[in-house]
């Protein structure tokens, strides 16, 4: 099975530290296999072991129709909404397909399920796709979205004496490799006059590093919602910084090569469908948070103060996006953490291609 070892093992090894290695002994280098000795009992099984093994490669559903695979979100997103309000599945019908919801640790998860082919529409940051590229995913971007940091905090424990992101230096820092906390840490600590070289880097998937952090066995954690307002209402950790002022990139929804093109109709639909979820999202603050509290694990009225966090309605995949992923992918080839540069275009399509199966009301926001 592809995977993104080929990427990663290398640096790893000379990236991983003896005291990271203590507190998570059997710690695996593959980016998908879980720690033994941490567990996360409040997630998901398949989120906390994050591998493809755990999603069904079947395609076919009973009744003979066959299954659209699609991440599940457990985000304050319209990916989630879309999921709870099963408008999906019903505009899927007539093209015979259902829908089978897969969770996944983080973005790095899905896109090798999605190489597998046990996944057809991945959600993530601009970095896993950049890496799955140098891996030599076949990939294709679909649609993107806002540029957005709100969401994404680089948290130090409650009582921590770190003030600022220069007092980390010499500190442990968890993150998912490849994620937008890895990105985002690199920015932050380039603004602080540091660089990766200057901190403990702790590869940990997002269930195993909220039990790291939660018992303060790494001294920071780069992660996103719902984790960083859990853990502020637990009391275990504090925004030292979010990443409004960091993130220059967007997200991005991403399909295999070959599900493009033996079902470019579907992906029409998906897009159509959530762009109208993206709509209602935005103008159903409330009525968003009480469908998604039980999702979340967080009560409606958080969720409401957290709606403001969020940019939502998909955006146009133009030139300037592109030439955004580019400048991504160089960054990450100039720090030696993927083998090759890599050139992005090859998973985005023409013009033409997009407006094929782009929802109008996207394309009129070029």
């Amino acid at each position: 099975m592809w995977s993104l070892n080929k990427t990663f093992s290398a640096w790893q090894r000379s990236k991983i530290t003896r005291r990271s290695a203590l507190f998570c002994i059997g710690y695996s280098l593959a980016l998908s296999t879980s720690l033994a000795s941490c567990t996360a009992p409040s997630d998901n099984a398949a989120q906390s072991q994050g591998t493809s093994a755990n999603v069904s490669t079947a395609s076919n559903s009973g009744g003979g129709k066959q299954e659209f695979r699609v991440v599940r979100s457990k985000q304050l997103s319209s990916l989630a909404v879309l999921e709870q309000q099963g408008t999906l599945d019903k505009a899927l019908e007539p093209l015979g397909f259902t829908v089978k919801w897969t969770e996944f640790a983080a973005g790095p998860q899905q896109l090798e399920a999605l190489n597998a082919g046990s996944l057809d529409i991945a959600h993530t940051a601009e970095s896993p796709a950049i890496f799955a590229q140098a891996a030599g995913a076949p990939l294709v971007y679909v649609a993107t979205t806002h540029t957005n940091g709100k969401p994404v905090a680089l948290l130090v424990p409650k009582d921590s004496p770190v003030k600022s992101v220069a007092d980390l230096k010499g500190k442990r820092i968890a993150f998912q490799k490849a994620s937008i906390g890895h990105y985002l840490l690199v920015k932050a600590l380039e603004q602080a006059g540091l660089t990766l070289n200057d901190v403990e880097s702790v590869f940990l998937p997002p269930p195993e590093a909220n039990v790291a952090f939660s018992q303060g066995k790494v001294d920071a954690w780069f992660i996103w919602d719902p984790y960083i307002t859990r853990a502020e209402q637990s009391g275990a950790g504090r925004i030292l910084i979010d990443g409004e002022n960091l993130r220059d990139t967007r997200n991005f929804y991403t399909t295999s090569r070959k599900f493009y093109q033996a079902h470019p109709e579907v992906i029409k639909v998906f897009l159509e469908e959530l762009e109208k979820t993206e709509d209602w999202s935005r103008n159903h603050p409330k009525e968003m948070a009480q469908l998604l509290a039980p999702v979340t694990q967080l009560d409606p009225a958080t969720l409401e103060i957290m709606h403001g966090k969020y940019n939502y309605g998909l955006q146009p995949i133009t030139e300037a996006v592109i030439t955004k992923q580019e400048e991504v992918a160089g960054l990450w080839y100039s720090l030696k953490l993927i083998p090759k540069q890599v050139n992005v275009r090859d998973g985005f399509l023409t013009p033409e291609e997009y407006a094929k199966f782009t929802p109008q009301a996207v394309l009129a926001k070029q």
